[in-house]
């Protein structure tokens, strides 16, 4: 490539001069085209309840819907005991059928149990249109005003390539995103509400790091109180409903997921997209991953509370928060990227309404399509993508505060 081409490239890429609005309404197309191809294509080879791989289609969920047989049987400890919730599930879909394990605190039961009510296809089905709903609505809320097409909007939206990942799974990456995203969104006008859906939140305790920290840089006093209001509901109707028993099963199984799945990564490394599980693919060792993930959730603590105390608009901060809120824990998969895409509507709205910064439209553009790629590169080679791109979105967040830290540091927060 010459000289002059390389220049125009460049300039291509930090202007974002390149996303033209024919390739932003052809890509995510495309995008969604093979994500119906490869939904079409499991369903088509699939044997009943089992996909072409012999794994349960939504493989994972299988697990969840066997809690919820397990609880309703009267035995919700069970799905904490790892030895007893995988004979459990091989009973159920086979001696030779993929087994997953149970991770989720006792409230988490409740879901399972309704959803176990219904055969495992119709629930699986309940549960992926339900909350891909909330999601999509959440994403819909957060960009109106904006001037954007709600139809081109919701297609880009579906075709993010974490949702085909959390769809294969049956995972909660929808829950939690909308949960995230309506909480950001009522937290100016409706706080409690904001806390509501925080507070929701607590079935995915590894990530009850950073949100509260934001919160309380930016003083929300009223969000807080709800959303601890609302934690310790649902954890009393679920020590009401499941017994004592259900919680001290599940905190001894805290040990079990620690070693066995973080650590030594029996769900494979290249799964989970954490600065933890980034050091262990590249072949670190234990206390080198814990030393690396330690060292960056303090410094990703310490810049959120510089960030939610300086005078940066309200967008950039949530968009923040959620970025944290996976960088600073060890333990988020690839269906957990599903967070992003709140965050990558708030940045686009305020990119809409104040401007892009430089290279700011390449990276969203990159951090959209990273998690189609995550995976099966950091299974081919030892390269965390998902990580470097968590990575440089949150370093453009935080180059957002620079202008107001430098005329008024640690300012008190904006509404």
């Amino acid at each position: 490539m010459s000289a002059s081409s390389w220049s125009r490239v460049t300039a291509s890429l930090r202007t974002g001069d390149w996303a033209t609005p024919e390739r932003l309404r052809v890509y995510p197309l495309m995008l969604l085209a093979m994500a119906v191809a490869a939904v079409v294509g499991v369903l088509a080879l699939s044997e009943g309840r089992h996909g072409p791989d012999h794994r349960p289609l939504g493989t994972d969920f299988s697990q969840v819907w066997v809690a919820g047989q397990e609880v309703l049987a009267g035995r919700p400890d069970e799905p904490f005991d790892l030895e007893r919730h995988i004979a459990e599930q091989r009973r159920e879909f086979g001696a030779d059928s993929a087994v997953y394990g149970w991770h989720y605190p006792p409230m988490f039961l409740a879901p399972a149990a309704l959803l176990a009510k219904l055969p495992y296809l119709p629930a699986l089905l309940l549960w992926q249109v339900a909350t891909a709903a909330l999601y999509l609505a959440a994403i819909v809320a957060l960009t109106r005003g904006a001037g954007l097409s709600t139809l081109r909007l919701l297609i880009a939206a579906i075709a993010f390539p974490a949702a085909l990942i959390n769809l294969g799974h049956g995972q909660n990456g929808f829950l939690t995103a909308a949960l995230l995203g309506f909480g950001f969104l009522w937290l100016g006008r409706r706080p409690a509400l904001a806390g509501l859906a925080f507070g929701l939140l607590a079935y995915k305790p590894q990530f009850a790091i950073a949100l509260p920290l934001a919160l309380l840089a930016g003083m929300r006093w009223r969000t807080i109180a709800a959303a601890g209001a609302t934690a310790l509901a649902t954890m009393a109707a679920s020590l009401a409903a499941f017994g004592a028993e259900s919680w001290r099963a599940f905190f001894a199984s805290l040990g079990v997921t620690r070693s066995y799945v973080l650590e030594q990564g029996a769900t494979g490394f290249e799964k989970i997209q954490s600065v933890f599980a980034a050091v262990r693919l590249m072949g670190g060792d234990i206390p080198t991953a814990y030393g690396f993930q330690t060292l960056t959730t303090l410094a990703v603590l310490a810049s959120l509370w510089v960030l939610w105390r300086s005078g940066a608009d309200a967008r950039v901060k949530a968009a923040g928060a959620i970025c944290a809120t996976l960088l600073s824990t060890p333990y988020a998969l690839d269906y957990d990227l599903m967070a992003l895409a709140p965050a990558l509507a708030l940045l686009l709205v305020h990119g809409l309404d104040k401007g892009f910064r430089p290279y700011e439209k390449t990276l969203l553009a990159a951090v959209y399509v990273i998690p189609l790629l995550a995976r099966p590169v950091a299974g081919a080679v030892p390269v965390p993508l998902g990580v470097l791109a968590q990575l440089l979105l949150f370093a453009a967040i935080m180059a957002y505060a620079l202008p107001f830290l430098r005329s008024n540091p640690l300012a008190p927060a904006s509404a």
